[in-house]
């Protein structure tokens, strides 16, 4: 509640006593959180359960969805991968079978630097941006975004609402105005909260695959067979 409360504040704050501008802003928003969360959601539920079932035999795209559930929703609710990491870890040692010793590695380095989801939203929110500011982008200049996008995510700390801060530099690098970052800011809150779910999905799919690699899956048979 406090959330949608901040948001709708940081909305009226920017559209400002003009109604049209209220209305004009509002369905911005509607549609540039929509694409992000629709793109988000992909991944969570598709991409990477899909990725890890194939690559890892031993992990069902059931299993992984359904083991990962306490560590997504820890995640949606901290916005921090950092703060979710232990339960990650714990997630994928006993839900998914991981060996101890790559979680304890993967994990940790998966969670200052895997930032796939803030990649997305930042390439996202940029091209919309653009869009609502009548900014015509050539293809070059998406695959600037793209590449920015995902080497900022790289640096992004994983704190909330970091990847917002590091926008500036992916506006920059196409020669956008950074200021524009604040059209986005009433509904950020919300989209951190879903990015950082596909962090940790992230970091969990990485952690099956290498431990697959390594042969360091230990799955009961009666959980397997359940599976």
């Amino acid at each position: 509640i406090f959330v949608f409360a901040l948001m709708a504040g940081q909305i009226v704050k920017a559209a400002g006593t003009d109604p049209e501008m209220f209305q004009q802003l509002l369905g911005f928003l509607l549609r540039y959180s929509l694409v992000v969360i629709l793109g988000l959601a992909f991944m969570v539920f598709v991409f990477y359960p899909a990725l890890v079932a194939l690559t890892v035999k031993k992990i069902s795209w059931r299993r992984f969805a359904s083991g990962m559930r306490d560590a997504q929703i820890t995640a949606f609710s901290t916005s921090s991968s950092v703060a979710t990491l232990p339960v990650t870890m714990d997630c994928v040692n006993k839900n998914l079978g991981v060996s101890t010793r790559t979680t304890s590695f993967v994990l940790p380095i998966g969670a200052t630097v895997n930032m796939d989801g803030t990649s997305l939203y930042q390439a996202v929110a940029v091209v919309a941006l653009a869009q609502f500011h009548m900014v015509d982008l050539s293809l070059a200049q998406q695959a600037v975004i793209v590449l920015t996008a995902t080497l900022a995510s790289i640096g992004a700390a994983a704190v909330p609402s970091a990847g917002l801060v590091l926008m500036i530099i992916v506006l920059e690098s196409v020669g956008l105005n950074p200021g524009w970052i604040a059209l986005i800011f009433p509904v950020d809150r919300i989209l951190d909260m879903c990015r950082t779910v596909v962090n940790v999905t992230g970091d969990a799919g990485v952690s099956s695959m290498i431990a697959a690699s390594e042969n360091e899956i230990d799955i009961p048979e009666t959980d397997a067979a359940a599976a």
